[in-house]
């Protein structure tokens, strides 16, 4: 996939987590650079509202569920019939939930181990192929959290970090094949995810105890638009905001200095407020698991997660 002036005119590309947030606004600077773009979430009326939303012709949707090898195959074959190889995936899905994990749901957990990091490998194997025949490009989202682990997001922070690993593997596995593999790692942005998060008060509290520029919410048109220049330069990495390439000179240092805090701050903010499991947040971490995603999350119980 040469650089030119407009690389990504004609170019087919396959974003997961297509729905909204950050994949929808993927979606919208990839068709308004060009491409030619495959939505992939998990409800087909959702993913229907954004390619309506792009140019007439630059879009199509798929349900899928990249947890589901088999599914993600068939979608792959349809993409490729109908839209022509791939050039371009970025694995965008991803879920969260917070919460003391001692008291989590295994299978929200579970679940989000699953998504993020399953999917992510599921997405690459689905698509590889198609990178390997137009000597394309993988875009891994990851996150701050990749870098350094915090209290109560557990799932998330070992799903995350796996992301990285997986891509970092991936990129010397397939770079004599003429495919590039890029991390992205983005901090705090504006989705429905995030503005769940800061309805919980365990995850509030987190972000509030950063420092604070690392508690800034980015917008997300900013942030896409970073990420698609990125796809358009075939960068191994990019940072949003840019200051949080500086916390991999300091990843070693975080661990200990997390744990300082938490022992220090955790029992004060419990005393406060006890902590709860979240269950998924946001609408797309609903979607898929109940009938109607945009219902309200439910909340803990008495005795424990959700119910």
């Amino acid at each position: 996939m040469p650089v030119a002036r407009r690389p990504l005119n004609g170019r087919v590309a396959v974003v997961t987590g297509a729905a909204r947030g950050l994949g929808a606004a993927l979606a919208r600077e990839l068709a308004d650079r060009g491409a030619r773009v495959a939505l992939l979430g998990r409800v087909e009326r959702t993913l229907a509202v954004v390619r309506d939303s792009l140019p007439t012709g630059s879009a199509a949707c798929w349900e899928a569920d990249v947890t589901d090898d088999h599914g993600m195959g068939r979608v792959g074959a349809e993409i490729r019939a109908r839209l022509g190889p791939p050039s371009v995936v970025i694995a965008n899905a991803g879920v969260a939930e917070g919460g003391p994990f001692a008291e989590s749901d295994p299978e929200v957990w579970r679940r989000v181990v699953e998504v993020n990091l399953v999917g992510s490998a599921i997405t690459a194997r689905s698509f590889l192929p198609d990178l390997f025949d137009t000597h394309g490009y993988f875009l891994q989202v990851a996150s701050l959290a990749s870098i350094g682990a915090a209290p109560m997001m557990s799932a998330y922070c070992a799903s995350k970090a796996g992301v990285e690993s997986f891509a970092h593997a991936l990129r010397a596995e397939v770079a004599h094949r003429g495919v590039g593999v890029g991390l992205a790692y983005i901090n705090w942005t504006d989705t429905d995810m995030v503005r769940d998060a800061d309805e919980h008060a365990v995850l509030r509290e987190l972000r509030g105890h950063m420092p604070p520029p690392a508690r800034r919410v980015f917008p997300v048109p900013y942030v896409a638009g970073r990420l698609v220049t990125a796809v358009e330069r075939r960068r191994p990495s990019v940072y949003v905001p840019r200051w949080l390439r500086s916390a991999q000179l300091v990843r070693a240092a975080m661990p200990p200095v997390v744990t300082w805090l938490s022992r220090r701050e955790l029992p004060r903010l419990a005393a406060a407020e006890p902590f709860s499991a979240t269950g998924l947040l946001g609408v797309g971490g609903r979607a898929g698991q109940e009938s109607d995603p945009d219902r309200p999350p439910r909340r803990a119980g008495p005795d424990g997660p959700p119910r």
